[in-house]
């Protein structure tokens, strides 16, 4: 059983009082990494966003991870990048941004493609969407058994995403996520208190799975 740990991803608007939220969020529980997704915005517009959270989550030791864009995570010195489908090789993305770096890939429903995400170096692989998400609509729906046939085969750790909540992670967990990817559930409302949730019932479905074998 391994421990399940949060992956946070950004809303698409961080501007405003966000920095203040991302705070808030990653001082109420622990979090493993921080995914800056924006879309529309040129490169520049978006290092100057990323600047001051990249600097939180420095102070928090969170990874920040840039969502598909190689070339901004190597501007802004990220701590990685995530690729989808689209948006190039694993390998190319190392070349750019050197050894230390995190690079995850979407997979979908597909054990395919997620082997060859793995050849191809990355650090992790990110199956979904598990649920229907009101942050990205995704008409592929993994079982959460994909989670444990993964885990009986590969070392390299594999994320869950899309819509997932307090309420709806336990299998998630059980089957063997290493992160959950979340967005939404934390954004909308308090997201320290969102945060706090997440933990508990990561720890309940946990121990009951320990219970279980």
């Amino acid at each position: 059983m391994t421990d399940c740990q949060l992956y946070l991803v950004s809303p698409l608007d961080v501007s405003g009082d966000f920095s203040k939220r991302l705070a808030s969020a990653l001082d109420a529980g622990s979090v493993a990494a921080f995914q800056f997704r924006v879309k529309g915005i040129d490169q520049h517009e978006a290092a100057r966003l990323a600047g001051p959270l990249q600097e939180i989550c420095a102070a928090h030791e969170v990874a920040f991870i840039v969502n598909d864009s190689v070339s901004l995570a190597k501007r802004i010195g990220a701590d990685g990048v995530h690729l989808g489908q689209g948006d190039g090789n694993p390998r190319e993305a190392r070349e750019i941004l050197g050894r230390e770096a995190q690079i995850g890939v979407t997979c979908h429903d597909s054990r395919h493609f997620a082997m060859e995400a793995g050849e191809a170096g990355a650090d992790y692989v990110a199956f979904g969407s598990f649920f229907a998400s009101p942050t990205k609509n995704s008409e592929h729906r993994p079982e959460p058994e994909l989670l444990s046939w993964w885990q009986g085969l590969f070392e390299i750790p594999c994320v869950a995403i899309g819509g997932i909540t307090p309420d709806n992670c336990g299998p998630l967990v059980a089957a063997g996520a290493d992160f959950l990817a979340v967005s939404s559930a934390v954004w909308q409302g308090d997201e320290a208190a969102n945060i706090q949730a997440f933990h508990r019932a990561i720890d309940a479905a946990a121990s009951q799975a320990q219970s279980d074998m």
